[in-house]
């Protein structure tokens, strides 16, 4: 009882001694900024090394073309399946 009493009397007098120019983030604003600033930064460096693993452009096949394909996945296969609808659009009367 004694600790509600108290804070009903302090907390208006808190309040009324800030200056609305003058309040300012602090220190758990500062702690909050840099969690994110930092989990940016470890998103940006992982999606920087999973963009590298791409390979856009197949080397040529030095075994010819007798030797199986491996079937195209991802940004390949979607320009292959457009350029091979495109064929069927010309060859259809």
């Amino acid at each position: 009882m004694i600790a509600s009493h108290a804070l009903t009397q302090y907390v208006p007098l808190a309040a009324q001694e800030l200056d609305n120019n003058k309040v300012t983030p602090g220190l758990i604003g500062f702690v909050i900024f840099a969690a994110i600033a930092l989990s940016l930064w470890a998103l940006m460096k992982n999606m920087g090394k999973q963009f590298r693993k791409i390979d856009f452009e197949e080397a040529p096949d030095p075994a010819g073309a007798s030797a199986p394909r491996k079937p195209s996945r991802g940004l390949r296969a979607h320009r292959e399946a457009q350029a091979a609808a495109a064929a069927r659009e010309d060859q259809a009367p």
